[in-house]
C-alpha cells in the first residue's frame, strides 16, 4: 500500500517490537513528499480520505506575490533557487521546500512603485523608456494630481539594498510557508535587511523590515 503513518510496525526506543495484529489499513496511508521543482506549471491530483482530492505542484515557476509595505500584489516570476540553510541539495536541484531562498523578478513591482510615486526605481541613468512608462514618469500633471504625488514621495524611500536587488532585476525571496497537505507555493517572504552570509547575499526577518509575501491559490495556477 506504500508509505503508512502508523506506529505499530516501528520499534521501542529499548528495542521491543508490536506485534503485528493487523494488516496496514487504508487510513494509515501516507503520501512522500511532492519535491516541487522550477519548472513549467505541473499539478498532480491525489484522492485523499473521503474521496477528497488534494493538488500537488510538482513543478512551479511563477508565483503570486504581495509587497506588503506597499500592498502591492503581483504574479511573477520564480527564476532560482539561491540557498537552503539545511540542505545544498535542494539549491542544486531547485527545489522549493520552506525556508529556501529564491529569486524572483522585480519588474511588475518596480512598475507598481512608479506608477504610484511617480518616481524612477532600480533605473540607470540615461536609460530608455517606453511611451508608457514616460508618460507615467514625465506627464505633466495638474496641480492638483502634482501635490497628491508630491505628498506620496514624501514616504517613497526604500531601502538602499533593496534598490540594489531593483537595479539587477531581480529580488531575494524566502518561503516563509509550504501548505504541506498540498504542496502549493504560499506565503513568500522578501525581507531588506542585508547580510553576506557563507558568501550570499540574504536577508533577515524583521516586523519592521519591507516584506513580500507570496500565496498561490488554485484559482492563480489555473486548475
Amino acid at each position: 500500500m506504500g508509505i503508512s503513518w502508523d506506529n505499530w510496525h516501528k520499534s521501542h526506543k529499548t528495542g521491543g517490537k508490536h506485534k503485528p495484529y493487523h494488516k496496514k489499513r487504508k487510513y494509515e496511508l501516507g503520501c512522500p513528499p511532492a519535491n516541487t521543482k522550477i519548472g513549467p506549471l505541473c499539478i498532480d491530483t491525489v484522492r485523499v480520505r473521503g474521496g477528497d482530492k488534494k493538488y500537488w505542484a510538482l513543478r512551479l515557476d511563477v508565483g503570486n506575490f504581495s509587497w506588503g509595505s506597499e500592498c502591492c500584489p503581483r504574479k511573477t516570476r520564480i527564476i532560482d533557487v539561491v540557498y537552503h540553510a539545511s540542505n545544498n541539495e535542494l539549491v542544486r536541484t531547485k527545489t522549493l521546500v520552506k525556508n529556501c531562498l529564491v529569486l524572483i523578478d522585480s519588474t511588475p513591482y518596480r512598475q507598481c512603485y512608479e506608477s504610484h510615486y511617480a518616481r524612477r526605481l532600480g533605473r540607470k541613468k540615461g536609460e530608455k523608456l517606453t511611451p508608457e512608462e514616460e508618460e507615467i514618469l514625465n506627464k505633466k500633471w495638474s496641480k492638483k494630481i502634482q501635490k497628491k504625488y508630491e505628498e506620496r514621495k514624501k514616504n517613497a524611500k526604500i531601502s538602499s539594498l533593496l534598490e540594489e536587488q531593483f537595479q539587477q532585476g531581480k529580488l531575494l525571496a524566502s518561503d516563509g510557508y509550504v501548505s504541506l497537505p498540498t504542496k502549493t507555493l504560499s506565503n513568500f517572504v522578501v525581507l531588506t535587511n542585508h547580510l553576506t552570509f557563507l558568501g550570499l547575499s540574504i536577508l533577515i526577518y524583521s516586523n519592521t523590515h519591507l516584506m513580500f509575501s507570496n500565496s498561490c491559490c488554485k484559482e492563480q495556477m489555473k486548475l
